[in-house]
């Protein structure tokens, strides 16, 4: 099997081409960790998972839980030239998001929403105008950003709970196996430290996919139609718990999808994309009261942010669709 490209400073496995088939799992080898830790000053802290973690989820206490960053984002453009062919995928975008935000990118399809995400974490470079997090120019893929793909791009090779503790481990972090540990009792899934992703379902492998994000203390997570591939309950359940994953940590989100229940459900602000080229059509600040239940999308006022955002995004996947045939 062909083993996944690896970032050199992140640890995070390049974006795949395309799912592969695995093996059956090589056998399972015992964790080992080196002994318990001191509890944190405050007792354990109840998470959504219905279980008490008795250790803090912070690296030895080096840092108190995820911290968000602010994004700035000026005058970028991205322009992709292949061979004859210059194709501007996003243009003058101009975007601040404020530490420890939730936001989200809509729009048609081939508006730009990866691109743009793809520009924030350091992966595509912008032709024109710069991306800043916390004031610091991102020039390539850093640990600063953790990353969720719609696939989960876990390693198939490796357990749950290898796969959560390699970024940690890459970067040099203290007991990388304790911290996935928390990481997956964090997410629910502490049962299943010793399975496969192939033994897990398509929402526990979001939920690895989540904790490994979250494992490196990343002060920004980007999230790429994460949940797009789920059923719908599934989906549901998943953007309840990544609601209250977000709300314990408050770590900055920029969450890429096409389903505008699922913008406004989750976001503090939902930004509309026009068509190719890719720009800001429309910030809509959602001022729904937190926290959220789906009943909360029987309301009026969910009913009236979702006509705006919907009246919108029609627009531009009308143009799309004229602009096909002329």
């Amino acid at each position: 099997m062909r083993q996944a490209t690896i970032h050199r400073k992140t640890g995070n496995p390049v974006r795949p081409g395309r799912e592969q088939k695995s093996k059956s799992p090589p056998p399972f080898v015992p964790a080992q960790t080196d002994g318990t830790q001191a509890e944190h000053a405050r007792g354990p802290r109840k998470y959504s998972s219905g279980q008490r973690l008795s250790k803090p989820l912070t690296g030895r206490g080096k840092t108190q839980g995820l911290l968000g960053a602010a994004i700035e984002i000026s005058d970028v453009a991205v322009v992709f030239e292949r061979k004859s062919k210059r194709l501007v995928a996003v243009e003058d975008v101009n975007v601040r998001i404020e530490p420890g935000e939730f936001v989200s990118l809509l729009g048609p399809s081939g508006c730009g929403k990866s691109t743009l995400l793809n520009a924030i974490g350091g992966m595509i470079a912008p032709t024109q105008g710069q991306i800043a997090i916390d004031g610091q120019p991102v020039r390539e893929p850093n640990a600063r950003c953790g990353v969720v793909f719609q696939q989960h791009s876990l390693f198939p090779w490796m357990t749950a709970l290898d796969n959560v503790a390699f970024g940690p481990e890459m970067l040099g972090l203290p007991d990388p196996q304790q911290t996935a540990r928390e990481f997956l009792a964090l997410v629910g899934l502490e049962k299943f430290a010793r399975s496969y992703p192939a033994q897990l379902s398509g929402g526990m492998q979001q939920r690895v996919g989540i904790a490994r994000a979250l494992a490196t203390h990343p002060p920004v997570l980007l999230m790429d139609e994460p949940f797009g591939a789920l059923d719908a309950q599934t989906r549901s359940i998943m953007q309840e718990e990544l609601l209250k994953i977000w709300t314990a940590f408050k770590t900055t989100v920029v969450f890429v999808t096409h389903d505008v229940d699922e913008a406004i459900f989750l976001s503090d602000r939902v930004f509309v994309m026009r068509s190719t080229p890719g720009s800001i059509k429309e910030e809509i600040i959602v001022p729904l009261a937190r926290p959220r239940t789906p009943e909360i999308m029987l309301t009026r006022e969910f009913g009236d942010i979702r006509g705006r955002v919907k009246h919108l995004i029609r627009e531009e996947s009308l143009k799309v669709f004229n602009s096909g045939s002329k």
